[in-house]
């Protein structure tokens, strides 16, 4: 999950490429109801390659049911974007950012930068989780990943096409604000780590997509939340507690007729603390769509 939440962010940086083959996909879909009521759950991918065929089948049919789509965040003008990551992704007091870093992380941030089209300082000024944020989706773009390609973007389109209301669990300033509120010592955990898988990025969001495209939600949420495993107050912030809030989110909203398909990063969908299991615990079952 923080992998894609990352990729997502850092959409005003980089740039896209041409369009491949389209290859089938499946990815899972939920649904939780009552006499009056359906919410469908659907677990995205930030960040797609061009050319997956995935909004078809149970999926399309879901969406084509549902009088509105929800997400966890409607992106707002890229203007008021901007200015809403540079207040609180940047800073104009303090040490530099690879100040910051122990000697090695520091040498290895400044090489990093030049090779995703930036300047060695670019970042110097840049809060840690901004730092992160652009470098884990970076070199995504270079392999032809892209937000414009990613589920949002494509479900959104596709709403708007329908005249369906699009809605957001959260603002952008609210989930930008999950990372800055985070101590600093978590924020410097966070780009040191990201730093030293850079060069595994490819493979690992490889086998992600695989797995997203498999419908294997189990096996997608443990590589997307592994590292979330080693620091619980990551967890707890950006992945535990959110869920919890969309769960209490979906039982007030099962409590008005109508159809609704709820849109989340795929690794909000799997595990011990997922939004589902959230949900059992307030006396709802979601069960998984076959296709």
């Amino acid at each position: 999950m923080i992998r894609t939440m990352m990729m997502a962010l850092a959409l005003l940086v980089l740039g896209g490429c041409g369009p491949k083959p389209a290859t089938d996909s499946d990815p899972a879909l939920w649904v939780v109801k009552d006499a009056d009521t359906t919410i469908y759950l659907f677990g995205t991918v930030h960040m797609l390659r061009p050319g997956l065929s995935w909004l078809d089948e149970a999926v399309r049919k879901a969406f084509d049911a549902s009088d509105a789509l929800v997400l966890e965040l409607v992106i707002p003008p890229d203007r008021e974007m901007q200015a809403i990551v540079a207040e609180l992704g940047m800073t104009t007091s303090g040490p530099t950012l690879p100040d910051q870093l122990p000697a090695e992380a520091a040498g290895k941030f400044r090489a990093a930068l030049p090779e995703i089209g930036l300047a060695p300082d670019a970042l110097d000024r840049a809060e840690p989780w901004l730092a992160a944020t652009t470098l884990s989706a970076a070199p995504l773009r270079q392999l032809g990943y892209d937000q414009k390609d990613g589920a949002e973007a494509v479900l959104t389109a596709a709403a708007k096409a329908a005249g369906k209301p699009v809605i957001g669990l959260e603002t952008a300033r609210e989930q930008l604000g999950f990372f800055d509120r985070l101590p600093v010592a978590a924020q410097r955990a966070l780009l040191i780590e990201t730093i030293d898988e850079l060069p595994k990025a490819g493979e690992t969001i490889d086998r992600m997509i695989t797995a997203w495209s498999a419908g294997d939600a189990d096996g997608l949420g443990r590589m997307m939340n592994a590292d979330l495993a080693r620091s619980p107050e990551l967890a707890r912030t950006l992945l535990v507690e959110r869920n919890q809030k969309w769960a209490d989110w979906i039982a007030e909203r099962m409590q008005q007729p109508g159809t609704l398909f709820v849109a989340v990063g795929a690794g909000h969908l799997a595990g011990g603390s997922s939004v589902q299991a959230e949900l059992a615990k307030r006396g709802l079952k979601a069960e998984r769509v076959p296709y």
